[in-house]
């Protein structure tokens, strides 16, 4: 057999090679700890940085006012409140909210007159009272400005009952005007429980406790009872309206139904006094072109908390079903 010789050279190579393995390993190892510390670094101060930016927002959000639209009153002018949306404790249009604005607009010794912009559907009948009977103190403390209700897509119902208060009130042609009414809706799953052979078990304290449970068959007398309730809260309301439009309101019987009309058929019966818009009504009867915003206007904060909270609650009646509020209609 024949001997592979391999010369001294060679053997000092793979002894070098051998000897520099494991400072390699080693190298490669701290090299990559360095590396990842870096990174641990950056993600450090990426997250830092997004905290920073969301303490920032949450700042913005508390202090910033979702639309400034109140400004300096500096000369005659008209002042603005609306009122938008659903009429409830728990809504942007809340009597407080309303009332506010309204204090402030009569309290500026620059306004001329006062515009409340009415687009709602209705809502509380008790909201509604509170604005009501607050336009009416304004207006007899305050006897030289008057307010205009002034009504954008749709004026009925609890929207109606305020702007009943007002000295005039203009609308568009085409705005939606009236329903004046009281309604309470539920539901009743009896025949579905029947179906699911599902037993009600319910346990009151007090014979009429458990009146309106959706889960129990509806009792003529229950019935005849929130009937009753509803027709005195729908007298209350028709009274507010006559009251405020007087010997202007046309004799119908439908005025009172519940029905709603155009404006410009409102106008007929003697719901709407003349067709026109904020903008006209400021610089045509008011004579006090420039109008000023004085609708209170709850920072982005108070908007979520409360919409959280009522969103919770709303939930939890409706769970237990109690969900039962008379509503202006």
């Amino acid at each position: 057999m024949s001997e592979q010789n391999t010369s001294p050279s060679e053997d000092k190579v793979a002894s070098t090679r051998s000897d520099d393995l494991p400072t390699d390993i080693v190298n490669r190892l701290a090299f990559a700890a360095l590396n990842e510390q870096r990174r641990t670094r950056r993600w450090n101060i990426f997250f830092k940085g997004l905290f920073f930016a969301y303490f920032l927002i949450i700042l913005l959000m508390i202090y910033l006012p979702v639309d400034s639209s109140k400004k300096l009153t500096t000369g005659k002018h008209t002042a603005l409140v609306e009122v938008n949306g659903i009429i409830a404790d728990n809504t942007a249009a809340n009597a407080d909210s309303i009332i506010s604005g309204l204090r402030d607009a009569f309290e500026d010794r620059d306004t001329a007159g006062v515009i409340l912009r009415i687009n709602s559907p209705g809502g509380s009948p008790v909201q509604s009272g509170y604005v009501n009977d607050e336009i009416a103190r304004l207006r007899n403390e305050n006897p030289d400005i008057k307010v205009y209700a002034v009504v954008t897509d749709i004026c009925a119902s609890g929207g109606y009952y305020i702007a009943a208060a007002a000295d005039e009130i203009y609308a568009d042609k085409a705005s939606i005007v009236g329903s004046i009414g009281v309604l309470m809706n539920s539901f009743g799953f009896v025949d579905a429980m029947k179906k699911l052979g599902v037993e009600r078990r319910l346990y009151t304290a007090g014979e009429n406790k458990g009146i309106l449970d959706p889960f129990s068959e509806a009792k003529p007398e229950d019935i005849n009872h929130v009937k009753g309730m509803l027709g005195n809260i729908h007298e209350q309301f028709i009274d507010v309206v006559k009251k405020g439009r007087g010997d202007r309101l046309v004799e119908n019987k439908d005025i009172f139904s519940g029905l709603f009309w155009t404006g410009e058929q409102a106008m007929e019966l003697g719901l709407v006094d003349a067709l026109g818009s904020s903008s006209y009504v400021a610089r045509e009867v008011i004579q006090a072109e420039k109008i000023i915003n004085f609708t209170p206007k709850e920072t982005y904060l108070e908007r979520f908390a409360d919409r959280f909270g009522a969103a919770m609650a709303n939930t939890m009646m409706k769970v237990i079903g109690v969900n039962q509020t008379p509503v202006a209609k």
